[in-house]
């Protein structure tokens, strides 16, 4: 049974499998989260750890010694436990155990709140290095939204994404192999207006750089609803979606995919957190509706 948080504003459900949440309703009850269908994209929310997009073959090495992990880690295909819970408020914990240290050999505790605060969801994500080593890892997040809202009204090529503060960013292309590259040439601009064009290869991110808090937005001239993002210290801000789905995903990172050169060392990785043991790591974010 998913758990559901729910305040004057809004309507929230998270799933156990991946801490994920499964839907986003307003007093109108408008869904705002896309509802996972299969044919395009059966994810709707999950949880990025211990790496963000992929590793080049797949791979990682540590300490002289080969792993294999599939894109965007393990923590979206676990169970985490309900430790916490009011009206508004839930916490959700995913420990290390013997089938993870198969594929990534750090011990961690991995939790994630989920808090209403009027119409915006705040998500506090935390990583405490629980074993005697470094630990390194990225983490994020990747919630996909429902594009168009109000779908007799308006339609995907309406919609646009705003990010702020407003500058010229760096492209950061994640490409048709799902790895990383750079385009100084080709800086991204925004507003960014949607088309499924724009993500024939893949995902395209906003290298945010050394911002302490930055903001997305997704919204439509033609709708007074929409969807806003805003993390704290996070170094990228994706978006992406699937060619003629009706949806867009708004991606906090803290990490990024393997680049086409990267020489697969852990330590080494671009975007890699390091942290020391008994230590703690924290990312915040928080989705508003509007």
């Amino acid at each position: 049974m998913n758990t559901i948080l729910e305040n004057n504003f809004l309507r929230v459900e998270i799933d156990k499998l991946g801490a994920e949440i499964k839907s986003i309703k307003n007093k109108l009850n408008i869904e705002y989260l896309w509802q996972g269908n299969p044919e395009f994209w059966k994810r709707q929310s999950p949880i990025l750890f211990p790496i963000v997009g992929k590793l080049k073959n797949d791979c990682y090495n540590y300490n002289g010694k080969t792993y294999h992990m599939t894109q965007h880690g393990f923590a979206r295909d676990n169970n985490f436990d309900v430790v916490e819970k009011t009206e508004t408020e839930a916490k959700f914990v995913f420990t290390s155990n013997e089938e993870t240290r198969k594929i990534y050999p750090f011990d961690f505790t991995l939790s994630v709140t989920y808090k209403l605060i009027r119409n915006n969801i705040d998500v506090s994500i935390n990583v405490i290095n629980t074993g005697k080593n470094t630990m390194y890892f990225s983490i994020g997040a990747h919630p996909g939204f429902n594009i168009p809202l109000l779908s007799r009204k308006e339609k995907f090529e309406d919609y646009y994404v705003v990010a702020a503060p407003r500058r010229k960013f760096d492209l950061m292309q994640i490409n048709s192999d799902g790895l990383s590259g750079m385009s100084k040439d080709d800086p991204l601009d925004s507003p960014v207006q949607l088309s499924h064009d724009l993500f024939k290869n893949d995902a395209k991110i906003f290298d945010i750089g050394e911002n302490k808090k930055s903001m997305v937005m997704l919204q439509s001239d033609k709708s007074d609803h929409g969807v806003s993002l805003v993390a704290d210290d996070c170094q990228y801000i994706g978006f992406w979606s699937i060619k003629d789905a009706d949806f867009v995903c708004l991606e906090p990172w803290w990490g990024i995919a393997d680049t086409k050169d990267s020489n697969g060392i852990l330590q080494e990785k671009k975007g890699i957190i390091e942290l020391k043991n008994s230590l703690q790591f924290n990312s915040n974010f928080s989705i508003g509706i509007f």
